[in-house]
């Protein structure tokens, strides 16, 4: 790249290196937080010996564990705005593992432009995800907006049988606290995650020795993208969909999109969860769900995910065989 600039707007301390129309972030080496996870009673993929029989190096590094590093590249282009109503929208293509570097890359938008493409590499120039990066309101299609009328009908499905477009969970209350461990699925602190997390802000915490205010515009202290993912999985298990099991998954695609923005710490929320397409390639069996996020009482999205959960077909053993 052939020039270097320091991103310090949105509480970020960042390096962007610029190339005509590229703009990268710097190599950053993601940490493993979830060696430790389990659903349905069986670890899950970031665990070695369970990635390992199903043909992967070793436990893989969580999707949205990248979309940090995405972040600072949307604020360059858009500011703050993009930490209230901002949309990471990616195709996870190829497995990072612990130890291996990666890099974040944004295709610079045109001036007045509310979207672009992004993508991430390894060292070796394996592309680890492609997608777009957006403000609520621009009207040009994400990623995943394109992923899903690209689908081809499905074939009977069989770890999916039971599963049909439309269904829908309750609406369930949810919050993250600084220092509350998510769970089983997310087995560490927002804490925790803070201090590994490959892009931090200021933002994101209260200010040193202090419980509140933050140091951002808000006064208080915001959710980053990619615990967003964690907080909207949180009561998953607690109304589930019909998926049969015992059954090994992995995150293919994932959009996370702010539109009344951003998402506090310490703060109540509603989320209520529809499957709005199922597909199926010759490894996997996928449930795609929309998440919204609501202020308690409201019908008004403030937020939303959409996540298309791929369920290995060769981890499943019919139930009786």
């Amino acid at each position: 790249m052939s020039n270097t600039e320091q991103l310090t707007h949105g509480g970020f301390s960042t390096s962007l290196a610029i190339d005509g129309d590229a703009i990268a972030g710097p190599w950053c080496t993601p940490l493993q937080m979830l060696a430790e996870q389990s659903y349905d009673n069986h670890a899950s993929i970031h665990d070695d010996a369970t990635a390992q029989k199903l043909g992967f190096r070793g436990g893989t590094i969580e999707g949205p564990t990248h979309f940090s590093q995405f972040v600072p590249l949307g604020v360059s282009a858009w500011g703050e705005r993009f930490l209230e109503s901002g949309c990471i929208s990616a195709h996870y293509r190829n497995a990072v593992f612990e130890g291996e570097e990666v890099r974040a890359f944004m295709a610079r938008p045109a001036q007045g432009n509310g979207h672009t493409e992004i993508w991430m590499q390894k060292k070796d120039g394996t592309e680890v995800l492609r997608g777009t990066l957006s403000l609520a309101g621009d009207t040009a299609p994400t990623a995943l907006d394109r992923r899903l009328t690209s689908l081809a009908p499905t074939g009977p499905l069989v770890i999916l049988r039971d599963i049909r477009v439309g269904m829908r969970s309750r609406r369930h209350r949810v919050r993250m606290d600084l220092d509350q461990n998510m769970g089983a699925l997310y087995p560490f602190s927002l804490t925790q995650k803070l201090t590994k997390i490959t892009q931090s802000s200021s933002w994101y915490s209260p200010r040193e020795g202090t419980s509140s205010p933050s140091s951002s515009p808000w006064g208080r202290p915001i959710i980053p993208m990619e615990m967003i993912s964690v907080l909207l999985n949180y009561t998953a298990k607690l109304d589930p969909f019909p998926v049969r099991g015992p059954v090994v998954g992995l995150f293919a695609d994932q959009e996370i999109r702010l539109i009344n923005g951003p998402l506090f710490v310490g703060e109540d929320y509603e989320i209520e969860r529809e499957i709005v397409a199922v597909s199926e390639s010759k490894r996997t069996e996928s449930m795609w769900v929309r998440t919204s996020v609501y202020h308690p009482g409201s019908n008004d999205i403030i937020a939303s995910m959409l996540l298309n959960g791929a369920s290995l077909k060769e981890s499943f053993v019919e139930p009786g065989s």
